[in-house]
């Protein structure tokens, strides 16, 4: 028996794809199936995060819906695997924050913080909101800034290292080394290139049965943005600290030039990918975890946008209501990170790792040590 129904009919799926594999090309998914001839939970969550959710298995299978078999892979292991994320999450107690009202929750946090950063701000100096001098650190000085900011980091990344650790070891990673410079250089590839996203070669199939690249693509302006963004947000911690030079910096500054094209690539990825969720074909998609997922990527689109209207109107009397949405939404964003779809890439990445390691392993996955 399984710890959820989900985990019960994804057995029931992979059994019946086991015994057909007539998609074992399509993706990585089939052939790390058809080294199990049964499936724990681990296992099932494993192949539901490996799966990058291209549909066209749904597309190909001559048993999805509406045959008897009712075959959906797709929508079974996009259960699965947003089960997962609750389930691996550190501290267990915050757990139900995967439930419901995800969006919800990750507008009211932002609110909140930039009410806070506003009224801190009237409390310290009620001249910063209006001010013209594009001076930042007017409105909350820098080490009360990068302490409340540093902070929330820290416990994001220790929230994030936590429970990509419970999936390692529920999965059974160690076991045939997918730790190994190997199998992460593998997963750093497949990762970067989102090579599982291309339906097997054709492209992703989503409102209809004409695939596109549409996806990959806007998965890849998100992903590269929010990276551009993180290096700008690096680079511009060396100039404060390592050169003691001020943000806001010129429009040619490398925290600009790695900035602006971020905020860019978050803002039009996003837009895309939240028009293929809202077009995609319903029978390939989970439905119930919709707020959560559309939290994430409002979030991601909130810190471009505001990022890019904050370098618009820095030398305006609107630089300090900017600046404090700008800070809250950041800041909400790295509160939910560990509670939300972002923790998607990291279990994504280890499934890649452990698929690494198994396809190069002597001996198959059906005798590796139990987690």
């Amino acid at each position: 028996m399984h710890a959820t129904d989900h985990l019960q009919e994804a057995e029931r799926l992979m059994t019946v794809c086991n015994s057909c594999r007539y998609c074992e090309g399509v993706c990585a998914v089939f052939p790390a199936m058809e080294l199990r001839r049964s499936f724990a939970d681990g296992d099932l969550n494993y192949l539901a995060n490996l799966c990058h959710n291209c549909g066209a298995c749904y597309a190909d299978c001559q048993f999805s819906p509406p045959h008897e078999f009712n075959v959906n892979v797709p929508k079974i292991l996009s259960r699965v695997r947003t089960d997962s994320y609750r389930q691996y999450a550190w501290p267990k107690a915050f757990q139900p924050m995967f439930d419901r009202n995800g969006l919800a929750i990750a507008i009211v946090t932002a609110l909140a913080i930039a009410g806070f950063i506003l009224g801190f701000a009237v409390w310290h100096d009620p001249s910063a909101l209006t001010s013209t001098t594009g001076n930042f650190y007017k409105l909350m000085p820098h080490t009360v800034m990068a302490g409340l900011f540093g902070a929330v980091a820290l416990y994001a990344a220790l929230a994030l290292i936590m429970g990509f650790a419970n999936f390692w070891k529920d999965v059974g990673a160690s076991s045939v080394a997918a730790g190994s410079g190997l199998s992460l250089w593998q997963a750093v590839k497949d990762a970067a290139a989102l090579r599982y996203l291309d339906g097997g070669g054709v492209g992703c199939y989503n409102e209809d049965e004409r695939p596109t690249d549409n996806r990959r693509l806007y998965h890849h302006l998100t992903f590269y943005g929010f990276l551009l963004c993180f290096a700008a947000t690096c680079i511009g911690t060396v100039y404060h600290y390592g050169f003691g030079w001020e943000a806001p910096y010129g429009l040619f500054s490398l925290p600009k030039l790695f900035g602006i094209p971020g905020g860019i690539g978050l803002v039009i990825g996003t837009i895309g990918l939240m028009k293929a969720k809202l077009t995609r074909d319903p029978d390939m998609v989970d439905r119930s975890k919709f707020g959560m997922e559309t939290a994430f990527l409002a979030m991601l689109f909130a810190t471009g946008l505001t990022g890019l209207l904050l370098m618009a109107l820095r030398d305006t009397p609107a630089l300090g209501i900017t600046l404090s949405v700008h800070l809250g939404v950041v800041f909400a964003l790295f509160l939910t990170m560990p509670y939300g779809k972002f923790v998607h890439g990291f279990y994504r990445f280890g499934a890649l790792a452990l698929y690494a390691a198994e396809t190069k392993a002597d001996r198959p996955a059906t005798v590796r040590k139990a987690a």
